[in-house]
């Protein structure tokens, strides 16, 4: 799939659910491999912030991005918002500290990001696929959230809080193509006896019925309703009974679980790249998700690229006689069995190493290690394999190495390894020449990489 961007800029205002202040912030399309950034226009410099995990600064009732004394809160709601209509690359600008809170949803965005439209880009996504079941856990609160691997992004989310009102509920989003109609409405949500402590921390100055959900769950003095209502500049208002005391109903039963279902993607955003896995989230909070991205983030960052998915139950998409129509390598010089994964600019080819390789005879009998020039040689007939299954006719042509650049040899290669061969083409093929990037892999390690120019000859 290619990355995506907007197809013309939007702007949304409004107050600030924290600060109390007007804001507004304007989306723009972004180039291919940029990101989601924000960037302050009201500030000297207009100073830009990467909206990846290690900028998260601070997680008090929202997620707080910066960079040296530059902030910019309450980023979540927009950001699951471009996250979950596949938008990667995105410029926003803002004129104050904290994102416009709109009606407490990501309904606006979503809507304004369906009203200038979506368009595709050169660049392929860049998934980060988890391979792995991973769980973070916080003990003090009881929160944990797991990742498991999956073709697909999903989210489960269970929320569990001492309250007679809101006690345990469940959301799931299993495609992210019902965000808009199943998660994007549900508002951000308070409980009565949580205002007056929000307000002495300097928060939530913007909050108010049409903004939040306002839960009554335990019984208040009226005369402390009343200032409260005071401190919030609402009318004072008569609460006889426990429960929500908004003036329009809940969109769904379960709202507050949406709700933080879409926290919990606006947080993942953070991880910088989409992902594959199926997150499942109990007791989530900007807290526990900040941690979970940053773990992913870490990774992310310095896994160069990851090795392939591969499952050997799955037929091969070229088999090796279909591989022997394409190049013209035989024993004991084709070195590659089956290809599990090709278009027009990358190929996924698998070797599977076994003590019979006629040059483990020599290199060394005492301890048999695949030269690193076959290595290359098994990219080389992979990229072979790409820049041919294209061509009409492709028994006719022959491809030959005019360059290798920047070979890395990373670990050794032994009988009974399975190669993962993972090629792609790092420009346009131009006058017969193909320039490939190669990587093969051992499980998740890399063993060894190369780049090299390759050109396709038509056989005499």
């Amino acid at each position: 799939m290619k990355q995506q961007t907007l197809a013309g800029s939007f702007t949304v205002e409004g107050k600030s659910l924290h600060s109390g202040q007007k804001s507004m912030a304007t989306f723009h399309p972004a180039p291919d491999n940029h990101g989601y950034k924000f960037k302050r226009v009201d500030l000297e410099g207009q100073p830009v912030i990467d909206a990846v995990a290690e900028n998260i600064v601070d997680i008090a009732r929202s997620t707080i991005l910066g960079k040296g004394d530059v902030h910019i809160s309450t980023v979540e709601h927009a950001l699951s918002a471009l996250y979950a209509l596949g938008v990667d690359n995105c410029l926003i600008e803002v004129n104050s500290a904290e994102m416009p809170i709109l009606d407490g949803s990501a309904r606006e965005y979503v809507e304004k990001i369906e009203e200038v439209g979506i368009v595709e880009q050169a660049q392929d996504k860049d998934y980060y696929i988890i391979k792995n079941k991973t769980s973070i856990k916080d003990d003090e609160t009881g929160s944990m959230i797991t990742i498991y691997p999956d073709e697909g992004f999903s989210v489960e989310v269970m929320v569990e809080y001492n309250s007679p009102i809101l006690p345990n509920q469940f959301a799931i989003l299993d495609d992210m193509a019902e965000f808009k109609d199943e998660v994007a409405g549900a508002r951000t949500f308070v409980f009565v006896r949580e205002i007056e402590n929000l307000l002495g921390k300097n928060l939530i100055k913007g909050g108010d019925l049409e903004n939040a959900i306002v839960i009554y769950d335990k019984e208040i003095d009226k005369e402390k309703i009343h200032e409260i209502c005071d401190l919030i500049g609402v009318p004072r208002l008569e609460l006889p009974k426990l429960g929500y005391i908004n003036p329009t109903p809940l969109k769904w039963d379960n709202e507050p679980a949406r709700h933080k279902l879409m926290d919990v993607i606006g947080d993942l955003a953070l991880i910088g790249r989409p992902i594959k896995g199926r997150v499942v989230a109990i007791r989530p909070g900007h807290g526990i998700n900040s941690k979970l991205t940053k773990m992913i983030r870490k990774e992310v960052k310095h896994t160069e690229i990851q090795s392939p998915v591969y499952n050997p139950n799955v037929p091969p998409v070229i088999d090796i006689n279909g591989i022997k129509k394409l190049i013209p390598h035989r024993y004991p010089f084709l070195l590659i069995d089956k290809i599990i994964e090709i278009d027009r600019k990358h190929c996924i080819a698998v070797k599977n190493v076994t003590v019979n390789e006629p040059f483990f005879q020599g290199h060394f009998p005492q301890e048999p290690v695949m030269p690193g020039v076959l290595q290359i040689e098994a990219m080389a007939q992979a990229a072979g394999v790409l820049v041919l299954n294209f061509l009409d006719e492709p028994e006719k042509y022959s491809t030959y190495f005019l360059k290798i650049d920047n070979v890395k040899f990373r670990q050794k290669v032994v009988p009974g390894t399975t190669l993962l061969l993972n090629v792609a083409l790092t420009t346009e093929i131009r006058r017969g020449c193909a320039t490939v990037k190669g990587y093969a892999f051992d499980g998740d390690k890399i063993v060894s990489e190369a780049e090299f120019l390759a050109q396709i000859i038509k056989n005499k």
